[in-house]
């Protein structure tokens, strides 16, 4: 006892304890914290994870946004929400989101790629409308057909008539829309305005194919204003096309203006815009 007595202060000294001089007081109940910092870790991997990951109700504002934009330029030509088509572009995004758009309203779906798109369609569930936006290269033309609704960029007599013999064979006939390049870049596909109305015209003699409008893709300028020239000079070469009432051909589609433009395009007539990144918010490191 007298051993304890002599080394007690120096333990407690040591311990930074000290002697209870009231009852021992059991600490309140704290819930443990770590379980919710795990929780948003697993969260944020997920997120790593699916780079294309994003909340639901982002996707359904932005689509609202973007469709009540679509309105008001709409009602500045003179037309209403109903009198054009919003494709939303889904290209390189992962399925999961865009099923995400479709839940929110989206209806017309467009890819680049025939390979993507492979993937997609069939998995992602609704009333969808799928459009091929992009190149069509000849080779891919027997995947393409049984996968899209409507092909914007028929660019060339040369593809029309390998889109017609596939689809003579398949006994359909494939919607397709005629791809002016207005701007003249060279490093866009399209054909020259002044040959617009004669290309179209030996398209219209091919069997299988319905021509249903004609498409551009302005040039990506900072300015938005600054592609009006690019909308207007499809305007007039669909004018021009309707005017030399060619057998079987509609003009009733005006596909052009992107999620930099698109507003511009329908002042000037678009009956159909491509929006994708205004929805999605920026494209994927890969596409």
């Amino acid at each position: 006892m007298h051993f304890v007595n002599l080394f007690l202060p120096y333990l407690l000294k040591k311990t930074s304890m000290k002697p209870r001089s009231k009852p021992y007081a059991k600490p309140p109940f704290r819930l443990p914290v770590w379980p919710f910092l795990y929780t948003l870790k697993s969260l944020y991997s997920i997120r790593i994870c699916l780079p294309g990951w994003r909340f639901m109700s982002v996707i359904a504002d932005n689509l609202k946004r973007v469709q009540d934009r679509i309105a008001a330029a709409a009602q500045r030509s003179g037309r209403s929400l109903n009198d054009v088509t919003l494709i939303v572009v889904s290209k390189t995004w992962p399925i999961g989101v865009v099923q995400e758009a479709v839940d929110a309203g989206a209806v017309h779906l467009g890819e680049n790629r025939v390979q993507e798109a492979q993937e997609k369609v069939g998995q992602i569930v609704g009333p969808i409308s799928w459009h091929l936006i992009g190149h069509l290269q000849r080779n891919k033309v027997k995947v393409a057909l049984p996968l899209f609704d409507l092909i914007h960029g028929v660019d060339s007599l040369r593809l029309a008539e390998e889109i017609s013999k596939k689809a003579v064979l398949d006994g359909k006939v494939v919607r397709v829309l005629v791809q002016v390049n207005t701007s003249g870049e060279v490093s866009k596909f399209g054909i020259g305005p002044d040959a617009a109305v004669d290309v179209v015209g030996q398209i219209a003699d091919l069997e299988g194919i319905q021509i249903e409008g004609v498409m551009t893709i302005g040039a990506f300028l900072s300015n938005p204003d600054d592609v009006r020239p690019h909308f207007v000079g499809l305007r007039q070469v669909r004018d021009g096309i309707v005017d030399a009432h060619i057998k079987g051909v509609s003009m009733a589609t005006l596909s052009m203006g992107m999620s930099n433009d698109f507003e511009v395009a329908i002042e000037e007539g678009a009956t159909m815009v491509r929006v994708g990144t205004a929805i999605f918010g920026s494209r994927r490191s890969d596409d």
